[in-house]
């Protein structure tokens, strides 16, 4: 078996996900340390709190690298991961280059940075039935930017409110479908370049070990192994779009035979069966216990 790991990004975090993990004396550290730099208990924070960058991306990070450290002493070492979004700085923590209270402080700085170069109101939207080609010149026109690459007729924009509002319109008139997203920032925009030296400064400053397996770059679907790299992807991602398809064809490269989405939500699992229909994938958002999911991996290939 060769596994790999998918960490998940913001849109799908509720109060709910750190269920599985009471009374998990594993994940007790990681919640703990979370909580202390929030001020309050990750399952007491309010669901209208929790969609905010600054309590989403370290909540959601927490959760991931407190999940892996219940569920790694009954799986197989992973032999690639790959992280959407903010989920790439919790993949390199679940590949044990960094500790999780520093993931944890690296994604509420990464928050406070990217709320700071957000001088106007702005989100994300998923545009489903048009390829870039089609979508680009409507980007233009509206002042927004393409943010995720998720397939070749799925993909993500970001910018302002009002241009995203006034889009969305011209692209369901086009026959598009779309979604907004429960994102309070235009992320993987040009808007974000503010942030950029300011997190790769942190990133350089943190307590980097050996990667036990590599991590899929966000940006361009590499392998990163080194400090130096992720330090470079992990900052620049902030600013350029995710090409999230290239790194689910490069995970089926590097021969994962199985894969596991480190919740919550099977957005990323559900993209991957789209893609590779005979590829096992699930969420562990899809079983009612972290034993389920235990014994799902250990008899899936």
């Amino acid at each position: 078996m060769r596994l790999g790991l998918l960490c998940p990004g913001q849109g799908d975090q509720t109060p709910a996900m750190f269920d599985s993990l009471a009374g998990q004396a594993a994940a007790a550290p990681v919640l703990d340390a979370a909580a202390t730099l929030l001020g309050e208990p990750l399952d007491a924070i309010p669901p209208d709190r929790l969609v905010l960058n600054a309590v989403a991306q370290p909540a959601l990070c927490a959760y991931q690298l407190a999940l892996w450290q219940v569920l790694r002493p009954h799986l197989p070492d992973p032999c690639s991961l790959a992280g959407y979004s903010v989920g790439e700085l919790a993949a390199h923590g679940c590949a044990g280059a960094l500790a999780p209270e520093a993931v944890i402080t690296l994604a509420a700085r990464r928050a406070a940075l990217m709320d700071a170069a957000s001088a106007r109101a702005g989100g994300l939207m998923a545009v489903r039935g048009l390829r870039q080609t089609e979508l680009e010149p409507l980007l233009a026109s509206r002042s927004c930017e393409l943010a995720i690459i998720n397939d070749l007729d799925r993909l993500v924009v970001g910018g302002p409110t009002e241009e995203l509002a006034a889009l969305e319109g011209d692209l369901i008139t086009r026959g598009a479908k779309v979604t907004p997203l429960k994102i309070t920032i235009a992320s993987h925009t040009s808007v974000m370049a503010s942030a950029v030296e300011p997190f790769r400064r942190d990133l350089s400053a943190a307590c980097w070990t050996a990667h036990e397996a590599p991590v899929l770059a966000g940006i361009d679907a590499s392998m990163i192994r080194s400090k130096a790299r992720a330090v470079e992807t992990l900052a620049t991602q902030i600013a350029r779009p995710v090409d999230w398809s290239g790194c689910m064809t490069a995970l089926r490269e590097a021969g994962c035979t199985v894969l596991l989405e480190l919740g919550p939500g099977n957005g990323l699992a559900r993209m991957v069966r789209d893609r590779f229909p005979h590829l096992p994938v699930r969420s562990v958002s899809e079983f009612r216990s972290l034993a389920g999911v235990i014994d799902w991996v250990q008899a899936a290939d």
